[in-house]
């Protein structure tokens, strides 16, 4: 495939294969991008924000919409690619990928409903005669930097609303993982979008993502992925918006009047979809220890269940890492936090990238597997004497993406959603979960900014006051 750059498919100054996480066969090829290209795509981008904010929210709409329709009749070979391309089970990539649409019919919405107000000037001593109103505005060139993980939904909730509030955009998806991004690049071109108003460059992010992100003739930087990289991006970017959805170790509070049986099946769902490659995938569960052991006994049979294998498997729920040194690490965290006290009652055994699906328990706050962003197939469980130490362990991190609880008592969770921090807490429910249109960001090391389409829209949009004398 090629890529898109002032509205054309072109080649760059060498390739990339994309390889499949599970066999290591190659899918397809994409340009590998270079200064020539990034300096192409920011002109092309800055003509392509004039070109967006001369279209009415109602063409924009309307645009968004035909594409939605269009990547409908696609969701079958989208699915295919993001199976191959990121190593998810099939019935996942179709889960993701019908998502998509929708998305972008939401998008279209948000993007027509761009509201300002009327302001009171005539209160201020000096305002006789005077009265004004604000305007939101587009930003302008957006830089959309995407993750692996969600090789296109996550595309689609930084490109959908930035569109749709009038900005051009310059995407960067992950290196391993373009091929659905550069699809969607096809159906938003072949959707009628202005021809220099989406450019997708494709290649390292380490030499392609610094150049974008620091160029001031961009805006708005949206980025998905590790903190450590979400702290460069804000040491170079310079003056500009950013929205940066970072790390997380996400943790699951269960109390001891939960059920355990169904505490097992909800853990044994979030904490190994996308092989824990998930931002918000359960890795921590704090049990109170009157309910420890019956947790731990139905969830080790629970997690054995997950079958492993080939990803086109219409019956495989876990596959690939994406690479084999991600697997390499995490099974590296497991022996750590092993020879720490903590005990694997099931899983951690690698062959490749595939890691079978752990449970590991009497885990330390202060281990890796614990205080860190595992992103892989594992799940650390430690005793708690009650909410209050739940607490602590919880706030004691350095992220804040997602948390949940799971209790019959109203006011124990009603004292966790006050009191934790993070920006998505869920009650009775696994931090995994997401709907689309909700916002969502995190607090601390987790970044800034939400997205959901309303609040992206928001969030790549500026405010400017007109007053009338």
């Amino acid at each position: 495939m090629q890529m898109l750059i002032a509205g054309e498919w072109v080649d760059g100054d060498g390739s990339v294969e994309v390889t499949s996480p599970y066999s290591g066969e190659t899918i397809d090829t994409v340009p590998r991008a270079g200064p020539a290209e990034v300096e192409r795509a920011l002109a092309a981008a800055v003509e392509g924000a004039r070109q967006m904010a001369r279209l009415t929210a109602y063409e924009r709409s309307s645009l968004l919409l035909r594409a939605a329709s269009l990547l409908e009749e696609r969701l079958d070979e989208v699915a295919r690619i993001i199976s191959l391309e990121e190593g998810k089970p099939i019935t996942e990539a179709r889960a993701e990928a019908v998502r998509c649409p929708d998305l972008l019919r939401l998008c279209a919405f948000e993007g027509a409903q761009l509201r300002g107000e009327t302001l009171p000037l005539d209160a201020a001593a000096n305002g006789a005669g005077k009265s004004g109103m604000t305007i939101r505005v587009p930003c302008g060139v957006v830089v959309a930097i995407a993750p692996f993980n969600y090789p296109l939904l996550l595309v689609v909730h930084k490109v959908g609303p930035a569109l749709a509030a009038g900005n051009a955009v310059i995407l960067k998806p992950a290196e391993r993982t373009p091929l659905s991004a550069l699809v969607l690049a096809e159906v938003l071109v072949e959707a009628g979008l202005p021809p220099l108003a989406l450019q997708c460059v494709t290649g390292p992010g380490s030499l392609l993502g610094p150049a974008l992100v620091a160029d001031p003739r961009v805006r708005l930087v949206t980025f998905t992925g590790s903190t450590e990289v979400g702290e460069q991006i804000t040491r170079i970017a310079g003056v500009k918006h950013l929205c940066l959805e970072l790390g997380s170790n996400a943790p699951l509070v269960v109390l001891d009047d939960a059920d355990a049986e169904a505490v097992a099946a909800a853990i044994a769902s979030a904490g190994y979809s996308n092989a824990g490659q998930v931002c918000i995938s359960t890795q921590n569960v704090l049990v109170q220890r009157a309910l420890y052991g019956d947790v731990l006994d139905a969830l080790v049979p629970a997690v054995e269940a997950i079958r492993i294998g080939d990803p086109l498997d219409e019956d495989t729920r876990l596959a690939a890492m994406i690479t084999e040194a991600d697997a390499v690490r995490v099974e590296d965290w497991l022996r750590q936090a092993e020879q720490r006290g903590a005990r694997i009652l099931t899983g951690g055994e690698r062959s490749g990238a595939i890691l079978s699906p752990a449970v590991v328990a009497d885990v330390d706050p202060q281990m890796p597997i614990s205080c860190r962003e595992l992103f892989g197939p594992a799940v650390g469980v430690m005793p708690v004497a009650d909410l209050d130490e739940a607490l602590g362990i919880v706030n004691g991190s350095p992220y804040g993406l997602g948390a949940g609880i799971i209790t019959n008592h109203l006011p124990s969770a009603l004292k966790f959603a006050r009191h934790a921090e993070a920006g998505n807490v869920h009650l009775n429910g696994t931090p995994t979960w997401r709907a689309d249109f909700m916002p969502y960001g995190g607090l601390k090391g987790s970044g800034i900014g939400k997205e959901g389409p309303r609040y992206a829209v928001e969030e790549m949009t500026e405010a400017k006051t007109i007053v009338f004398h």
